[in-house]
């Protein structure tokens, strides 16, 4: 019987082919598009992945293959995608090379032919900005071709390469590109580090996920067909189909075993199927096949000839044994060598004895000490400490993991830095004496831990444990392993004797605090304190200057006073008698901002200005990320919006020209929105917020985004949207040890939707809440208009019975907040007047000389909206004192903003009040007789249904007549006919009815409102 290993003809996956093709099709027309293929090992993954990509470059397109390699978490940095960039690279040479121009030194990270690694990202957003110029890199390579970039074997991909690919997913919007992966289903358990990016990307509708399930009998008769080039006898089929249950490699393997006579017949292990093959072969083929094994999941050749240790012409033999079994192939580049398929190399892997496999590992890693050049350069030092690992030689495994470590850092591929960090930590024990006295720190790595700026002879400066804990946590923290980067201090914290080594104590309380604020398990405050207890008197350092700029950003975020700005200062100074440049400017960041809390901002601008200018020359885009952002956001604080937006397009241009655009620019675009609502400009704030969310990555920017949309939903009249926005800031930026800038603006929402939805006492209880929180200094911009919405909820619901109880302690309360607050930038005066006058409305009385004395405050400034507010109040107070006439302007110039705005709320309310006051809001046709009121077909006039509403809300006729500037005897006559045409019996029968068919918002009040 003649057999070939696979089956010449393409069997079954019609379904999972047509997906493919209509992805390819969408991805023509300029859509890109994401799929995952996952099904079990053998089930024919990589054979429709083959035949798809044989469909691609029919169709013209563009192909390039990547796999992800065995060696797992000694795995070489984002492997799968520099295999991808490789294939890309040679062939379209010098339009990559185009593409990637100005960026060469950060990109060589991922793709080592462009050259030599730059200078190293000192914040974890180098690896953001990694990852947005790769994006861009594809956007560009696809803008005029269709590219197809297929990642194989996702189960044995490296935390680095995960989180690339899961950016890479949420982040290409433009170019013909289609990215395709397949993994290992079974392989993963509960605990793989693949789960969580598979659930990641369920929630992405961009990425399409297939399934491959086995074959049918059917489908496995065709296969057989096509391997033995002959129809199989029914039993035979059946017999293969019950052995394999479908699964194609087994069916393969199975049919070459009979086929080809081998003893065994129909193995009753999987182990001894997969091995027969190999068995079968010349013992020296065997042993090429045992060595390949071991090498990776692909072995140059010239490496394998050097660690077979087999003449030439034997060594060929062999391989051409191997190779015509189907058991070895060559690479696709033509240099190597691979198992067809890695169940076959895990068998034979597996298969090895203890002392055989580590002996292996010895001499592929001394052939490579030997001859670096057996391997790439970007590979060499990752797979010798794999080799010397495996070899269970520790003295020399960890100076080579440790060499891997510091390139996986090199690489921004923190994931993988970590896991090598740990293995070297996990053999540091076995080290001998002599070997550790040979290793020294690579300074530079964990930012300003103080290895050799705190020992001055060199015996001190030689590698401790500590080192590589100091070193894992970063790289946990800076690769998202948020987890690791908690636990890791913990660690270090307990080996340390903080009397004999404080600087070191005190930075890795630092690490600490930062990992609490990141969990949400705290402020961070504890552990700072910790720190700068444990550095106050000791001789000048970068950790002393770091320490206390770090104290200083929290005082800045959290409680900012006149501490705060001494300690910032002391920060600067300290930085600069160290040459800590970094640190120096991040602290006068700190410190201007801090001005800006205390003191007028005038002084704070103009620092900000002068770090900016400095930032720009120090090559540091984290830094003027920073600055942009601060800068913007205290303009705006004290009601420079125009000039904040200005800025905050200027620092999210220069983000996106960094890369950082995923990263620092989201939170700038943040700070756009924000300023763009003040300004009244809210379609663009609503474009830009958008542009935020497509950007952003980080919960933080998330939830302030969603803030910003609740907002603008709030402003248009949207609850339902308002509140579904509010509800993703929660989840984002959590409920517990919120920053006041997030905690303070979250509750003034709260207390606007449930004012708007007739939720009095929630609105109270969060106004009361947030009251006795506090408004530190700094928080004014949001304290003023929580205070105000606070106002205004209590005036609204006067004469509710539930809502009278306490009024007069709350609104004492609302007054003594407001008497703490600094009224020093004309906005804050503004809102300050606002909230007088709406807590005079509050008090039962609406002053019109104290609503103008607000609207005389607010017309200079750029805030549409709240003057809008004030006119209206103005006018309806002067409705109230009978001044009709007066009241026409402010409340038309109030009509004219709000439909300008699209302030659809407001709108209504101006309406509502023109029509109770017959004011006249412009030319308008001659009355026609009142139409029927929406009313929900009762057949009430517009008059009976406002009169109906005021029933259902509990009303005299003494006060309707007061709210709708009637008579009460004219109210009394509609109260008689709106019963007589309900056909109740009165006016709690009336208002029943009215409640039970939703015929009104139920808000509980007559007093109109804005947002």
């Amino acid at each position: 019987m003649h057999t070939t290993s696979v089956s010449p003809v393409f069997i079954g996956r019609t379904t999972e082919l047509d997906v493919l093709t209509s992805a390819l099709a969408r991805a023509e027309a300029g859509a890109p598009q994401a799929l995952v293929i996952g099904g079990e090992a053998g089930v024919g993954k990589t054979r429709l992945l083959e035949e798809f990509l044989s469909v691609a470059e029919a169709a013209q397109a563009v192909t390039a293959l990547g796999a992800c390699l065995e060696i797992g978490a000694d795995g070489l940095p984002y492997a799968s995608v520099v295999g991808a960039l490789r294939s890309l690279h040679r062939r379209l040479g010098p339009e990559l090379e185009q593409a990637a121009l100005g960026h060469e030194e950060e990109l060589a990270r991922l793709l080592p032919d462009l050259g030599e690694v730059g200078r190293e990202a000192a914040e974890e957003s180098g690896r953001g900005r990694l990852f947005e110029l790769t994006v861009d890199l594809l956007e560009k390579l696809s803008e005029h071709r269709t590219i197809v970039l297929a990642i194989e074997d996702l189960h044995w991909a490296g935390r680095s390469t995960r989180d690339l690919l899961s950016f890479l997913f949420r982040s290409v919007q433009r170019g013909r590109l289609l990215v395709v992966a397949t993994y290992r289903a079974d392989d993963i358990h509960r605990r793989h580090p693949l789960r969580p990016f598979l659930a990641e990307l369920e929630r992405l509708r961009a990425v399409e996920r297939i399934d491959l399930p086995r074959f049918t009998r059917d489908e496995v008769e065709r296969q057989l067909s096509g391997i033995l080039r002959a129809t199989p006898e029914h039993s035979f089929v059946s017999q293969v189909y019950q052995r394999s249950e479908g699964n194609a490699f087994f069916v393969e393997e199975l049919a070459c075993s009979i086929g080809s006579g081998c003893g065994v017949g129909i193995s009753d292990s999987l182990r001894d199927l997969l091995l027969v093959r190999v068995e079968a072969l010349p013992e020296e083929a065997q042993r090429v096949v045992r060595v390949a094994a071991e090498g990776g999941s692909s072995v140059e050749y010239p490496l394998l000839a050097a660690v077979a240790q087999l003449p030439e012409d034997d060594l060929i033999e062999a391989l051409r044994a191997a190779v015509g079994a189907s058991i070895l192939l060559p690479t696709a580049d033509g240099d190597g060598y691979r198992f067809r398929h890695a169940l076959v190399r895990e068998a034979v892997g597996d298969d090895l004895l203890p002392g055989e496999r580590s002996r292996l590992n010895r001499r592929y890693a001394e052939a490579l000490e030997a001859q670096p050049g057996l391997v790439r350069k970007d590979e060499r030092v990752t797979r010798l400490a794999s080799y010397w690992y495996y070899a269970n030689d520790a003295d020399k495994a960890v100076p080579a993991v440790l060499a891997a470590a510091f390139s996986a850092r090199r690489r921004s591929a923190y994931g993988e830095q970590l896991a090598l960090l740990e293995r070297a930590m996990e053999l540091w024990e076995s080290v001998s004496e002599e070997t550790r006295e040979g290793l020294r720190y690579r300074d530079g790595a964990a930012e300003v831990y103080p290895p050799c700026g705190c020992y001055s002879d060199s015996e001190d400066s030689r590698l401790r444990y500590l080192d590589m804990l100091a070193e894992a946590t970063v790289a946990a923290r800076r690769g998202g392993s948020r987890d690791r980067a908690y636990t890791l201090p913990k660690r270090a914290l307990r080996l340390i004797d903080a009397t004999e080594d404080p600087l070191r104590a005190a930075w890795f309380w630092t690490q600490r605090s930062r990992a609490v604020v990141s969990l949400r398990r705290g402020d961070g405050r504890a552990e700072l304190l910790k720190a700068r207890a444990l550095v106050d008197g000791l001789p000048p350092s970068a950790v002393q200057a770091d320490v206390l700029s770090r104290f200083a950003a929290w005082e800045m975020l959290y409680q900012a006073t006149e501490e705060g700005v001494r300690t910032a200062e002391e920060a600067v100074r300290l930085a600069r008698q160290v040459g800590a440049r970094e640190v120096e400017l991040h602290a006068r960041i700190t410190l201007a901002v801090l001005h800006s809390h205390l003191e007028p901002a005038e002084r704070a601008l103009q620092e900000l200005d002068e770090v900016i200018a400095e930032a720009k020359t120090s090559h540091d885009p984290d830094l003027l990320a920073r600055a942009y952002t601060n800068i913007s956001s205290v303009m705006e604080s004290v009601g420079l919006s125009a000039r904040s937006a200005e800025v905050a397009r200027s620092g999210a241009a220069v983000a996106e020209q960094h890369g950082l655009a995923r990263d620092s620019g989201a939170f700038i675009v943040g700070n756009l929105v924000e300023a763009l609502i003040s300004t009244g400009e809210w379609d663009e704030a609503e474009k830009q917020s958008a542009r935020g969310r497509d950007w952003a990555r980080a919960e933080n920017t998330l939830g302030s985004l969603a803030t910003h949309d609740a907002e603008l939903a709030l402003l248009r009249g949207d609850l339902a949207r308002a509140e579904e926005f509010l509800e993703r800031s929660w989840e984002n930026l959590g409920r517990k040890y919120l920053e006041p800038q997030q905690a303070i603006p979250m509750a003034d929402l709260v207390v606007r939707i449930s004012r708007r939805t007739g939720r009095f006492a929630q609105a109270r209880a969060t106004a009361l809440e947030s009251i006795e929180a506090g408004f530190p200094p700094g928080t004014e911009r949001y304290a003023w208009p929580l205070l105000f919405h606070a106002a205004q909820a209590e005036a609204d619901s006067i004469g509710l019975p539930d809502a009278e109880p306490g009024r007069a302690d709350v609104l004492a309360r609302i007054h003594a907040a407001a008497d703490g607050l600094r009224v020093t930038a004309p906005v804050w005066q503004a809102w300050a007047y606002m909230a007088e006058a709406e807590l005079t409305r509050a008090g039962g009385h609406s002053d019109a000389a104290l609503w103008c004395r607000a609207v005389a405050a607010l017309e200079p400034l750029e805030r549409p909206y709240q003057l809008a507010t004030a006119r209206f109040r103005q006018a309806e107070a002067l409705v109230g004192a009978g001044d009709r006439e007066g009241a026409q302007e402010p409340l038309s110039q109030a009509a004219q903003c709000a439909e300008r705005l699209g302030a659809a709320h407001l709108r209504r309310e101006i309406a509502l009040l023109a029509e109770r006051a017959r004011i006249l809001l412009g030319p308008r046709e001659p009355r026609a007789a009142e139409p029927p009121s929406q009313d929900g077909g009762l057949g009430l006039t517009r008059r009976e249904s406002e009169v109906l509403r005021l029933v259902a809300a509990g009303r005299s006729n003494r006060q309707i007549a007061e709210e709708l500037f009637i008579s009460p005897k004219t109210a009394s006559v509609h109260v008689s006919n709106i019963l007589a045409k309900l056909g109740v019996g009165g006016r709690g029968e009336a208002a029943a009815l009215a409640h039970r068919l939703g015929l009104f918002v139920p808000h509980g009040t007559t007093h109109t409102a804005s947002a």
